[in-house]
């Protein structure tokens, strides 16, 4: 059947119009104008139509960790937000470090998942023969944790990064903060404080520091080998330097990509939420949020992502030193930033640009991020005005909880539509297992 959203308004590479969109057999067919076609109707009127969010940095804890979250769980709390494809790291447990261990992710996304996906491959010190297998028009790239995982997963190795960052012909997504730097300061602070360690004292201890060493570091091995690098998750203003806008999107070697927390929350907040917002690199003092969101604005800064991790609240109410590092965010991203569009801080436009068009770009999806003739018909539908409040009651996350909790936004996504199916409307969940895998151009 097919299906027209009638009377929206439409946002899209850069303006915003009024018309109506029709999708027939999971693409868009035409975009614009009245349309009048016989099928199903939906009607936007007064609302946005955008295109469906990529969040290109997600961990769905599925296998191994699924008492926190599952595929299934986090894929239904990202339609809801206006999520429609999620690409997603590899510690997992087993972590994803060889073919097999991935390809199985892959086969519960085909069956769990209620949008697209795509799963990272990992890397670890000594698996370089597993990494030059992925067919990597298959898979969105090669996550390195160059700081802060767990397990075999940190790859800290010098030879090993720079033969890496030589031969593979990929996009390569880091996490960036040394090592030795956090554990160093992590001994200091608990000689110094003890069991009065806590929340307040994690952006000192994974400082500004920490994060620039490590990400100068990645930025100088892909400057030397041409390397395809895209450095998450950038929490700090002394990092912005490593990246430029003088050139396009599509052009650029190293890319880089914000979180929803760190455009969004202040160190001053850990006296509220305390380890609630731990994670990792941390949330900093509020020098530097206003400044992530100008680079953000000027284009130095590429895509806005949320790094959804959740975990069990039980977890986060241990001690700051036993706490673990993350917190669910990805049904609330585009409230997040909708927020601040409120705030005058940032354009719808600019919007839709950072979370739809530029993730596609980045990683060089195929006929996705854009309301395009002929592009898959991945959509939401926003109504901008209206007012809704988070609270445990309207979470899907598999954890149950929210740091958003009590906060009222002014946007609310109506209507999720996945390659051309309704999976998400009016807070009702309808059909799982219309995502597909993502596909992606060759990199180099």
């Amino acid at each position: 059947m097919k299906t027209i959203i009638k009377n929206g308004l439409i946002v899209n590479e850069g303006q915003t119009t009024v018309g109506d969109v029709l999708i027939s057999d999971g693409r868009i067919v035409k975009i614009g104008g009245v349309i009048d076609e016989a099928g199903h109707e939906i009607d936007a009127q007064g609302k946005y139509i955008i295109p469906g969010i990529i969040d290109d940095q997600v961990h769905f804890r599925e296998p191994g960790l699924t008492a926190k979250a599952d595929i299934y769980s986090e894929s239904k709390a990202a339609v809801a937000g206006g999520v429609t494809s999620f690409m997603e790291m590899p510690n997992t447990k087993p972590a994803a470090v060889t073919k097999e261990l991935l390809e199985e992710k892959y086969a519960i996304g085909q069956k769990n998942a209620w949008c697209n996906y795509s799963f990272f491959m990992g890397t670890t010190n000594d698996n370089y023969d597993e990494i030059q297998a992925i067919d990597y028009e298959n898979v969105c790239g090669l996550k390195i944790f160059m700081g802060s995982s767990t397990g075999n997963m940190l790859v800290d190795n010098a030879s090993v990064l720079d033969h890496i960052f030589a031969n593979v012909g990929t996009l390569i997504a880091t996490h960036c903060e040394d090592e030795s730097t956090v554990l160093s300061r992590m001994q200091q602070y608990s000689d110094l404080h003890g069991d009065a360690l806590d929340a307040s004292y994690h952006p000192i201890i994974r400082n500004e520091e920490a994060c620039y060493l490590s990400s100068s570091y990645a930025a100088a091995l892909a400057t030397k080998h041409n390397t395809r690098l895209h450095i998450l998750h950038i929490s700090t203003s002394e990092e912005l330097d490593l990246f430029t806008n003088a050139i396009p999107l599509i052009d650029k070697r190293i890319t880089s990509e914000v979180c929803v927390h760190h455009l969004s929350f202040t160190a001053d907040d850990y006296a509220t939420l305390g380890n609630k917002i731990k994670c990792n690199p941390a949330i900093k003092d509020k020098r530097h949020a206003p400044l992530l969101m100008e680079a953000l604005l000027d284009d130095r800064l590429d895509i806005i992502a949320t790094d959804h991790a959740p975990h069990l609240l039980a977890e986060k109410e241990l001690p700051y030193s036993q706490a673990p590092s993350g917190l669910p965010l990805i049904q609330h991203s585009l409230n997040m930033m909708l927020d601040m569009h409120w705030q005058n801080k940032i354009s719808i436009e600019k919007i839709v640009e950072k979370m739809c068009h530029a993730p596609a770009t980045c990683f060089k999806m195929k006929e996705r991020g854009f309301l395009r003739e002929g592009y898959h018909a991945d959509i939401a539908i926003v109504d901008p005005v209206h007012e809704w409040t988070v609270a445990k009651e309207n979470l899907f996350y598999k954890c149950g909880w929210s740091p958003l909790e009590g906060k009222t936004f002014k946007g609310k996504v109506t209507t999720t539509i996945v390659n051309g199916h309704t999976v998400f409307s009016d807070d009702i969940h309808h059909q799982v297992g219309m995502g597909q895998r993502l596909q992606f151009a060759k990199i180099r």
